[in-house]
């Protein structure tokens, strides 16, 4: 048990430093780029592309990208560029691509990139493939510009608002790494060279798509997997299906855009990584260079942000449960009084109800708060004007009717 929560602390090491870049990054991208930029650039015809684009070279991985992603589509992007970009951005990125020049030569490290843009451009298209631009379009409500004063902060509550949309999946995305890290033995990974070709290609695939591994972190992995022996291939595969995917960020595209882009981005990852696999073997004989890279994850950094992180899951995991408590209590005042019933307009999800009920609790005159989603309601209870209500609604970045 201790080599479970010791591997789950090295997850987080790993893990939160990069998903707050990604936040920062998600926030400043929300704050100074027009409100129209994401719905002009990353939908119709060209989206896909750009989106590719864009993340080929960031250096975000594979939960440091989820929230970036997630604002991509939250600003009007269509499906089809957000998949791309989650496709492609966590699996290669500047610094990754040094890396892998480093220790696998230049042919296996530009062939990563040019493999993740393919398949990227590839799920993006299907993504889109069928979807009314029109619609598209017409996704993100008008908003005032942010006042200049108030920058950093709504930099700040648009990070916090993407973790907080995903914190259960992050959470089962350590868990589960952290499990097969301790459970599967590393004999999982060096035995594969006996199988060869495909068949190690395959076996590397289902170990690694649950996996968080970022795409720089993971080339010494693969490095010495194939000193060892392994298929250059399914090392290919590894270093793409690895970073590309994991529970955290499975989850994360199935919430945000459904099981239909999920599947294709799935299937995508899978099929793709194969594909350039095999292709990687017929035409390409990598070359292994002398030099070794250590990923430390042990700095005053990685230590903070791991601390910090755990301490917002703790926040988040007492926000839902007081949320669900409070739905589960008649909604009614002690003194009699009758409730002020506002309706509100910009909520898309679950996580817009928990935030405009979050902060209409900040209020000390709110005595209770209740948010329909389906109604476009709100039903608030306490010492509390009217107009206060509608302050706070805007507040949260919602609009009251």
């Amino acid at each position: 048990m201790l080599d479970f929560f010791a591997s789950t602390w090295k997850v987080l090491l790993d893990l939160a430093p990069w998903l707050f870049v990604g936040a920062g990054v998600a926030g400043i991208l929300h704050v100074l780029l027009p409100k129209d930029f994401m719905q002009r650039q990353f939908s119709g015809r060209w989206g896909v592309l750009k989106a590719v684009a864009l993340g080929v070279p960031l250096p975000l991985c594979s939960c440091g990208v989820i929230p970036v992603g997630l604002s991509l589509k939250k600003g009007g992007g269509s499906d089809g560029a957000t998949v791309a970009f989650l496709i492609s951005t966590p699996q290669t990125g500047v610094d990754s691509i040094f890396v892998s020049a480093s220790m696998l030569g230049w042919p296996f490290a530009l062939f990563k990139v040019l493999s993740a843009a393919a398949t990227g451009i590839l799920g993006g298209l299907l993504a889109d493939r069928g979807q009314d631009e029109m619609v598209l379009l017409a996704v993100v409500p008008q908003q005032d510009p942010v006042a200049q004063e108030n920058r950093f902060r709504a930099v700040y509550d648009h990070g916090l608002e993407m973790l907080q949309s995903i914190w259960r999946w992050l959470v089962a995305g350590v868990v589960i790494s952290a499990a097969i890290e301790v459970f599967v033995p590393d004999s999982a990974f060096t035995s594969l060279e006996s199988y060869g070709g495909l068949a190690a290609m395959i076996v590397t695939l289902l170990i690694s798509l649950p996996l968080y591994v970022c795409a720089t972190a993971s080339v010494p992995i693969a490095a010495a997997l194939v000193s060892s022996g392994l298929p250059a291939g399914a090392a290919l595969v590894f270093l793409m299906a690895g970073p590309a995917t994991n529970v955290a960020t499975l989850g994360a595209v199935y919430r945000s855009l459904g099981k239909r882009s999920l599947t294709i981005y799935l299937a995508t990852v899978v099929l793709g990584s194969i594909a350039c696999g095999l292709i990687f073997e017929s035409v390409i004989d990598p070359r292994l260079a002398g030099g070794s890279h250590v990923h430390d994850s042990s700095g005053w950094w990685n230590i903070g942000s791991a601390v910090v992180l755990l301490a917002l899951f703790g926040k988040f995991a007492w926000n839902d449960l007081a949320a669900f408590f409070a739905r589960q209590t008649p909604q009614h005042a002690k003194d009699g009084s009758k409730a002020i019933e506002i309706g509100v307009e910009g909520m898309r999800c679950k996580n817009c109800v928990a935030k405009l009920e979050t902060t209409l609790r900040s209020d000390a005159n709110v005595g209770s708060a209740h948010v329909s989603l389906s109604d476009e309601q709100l039903q608030v209870y306490g010492a509390v004007s009217e107009a206060r209500v509608r302050e706070l609604v805007e507040q949260a970045g919602f609009v009251p009717k």
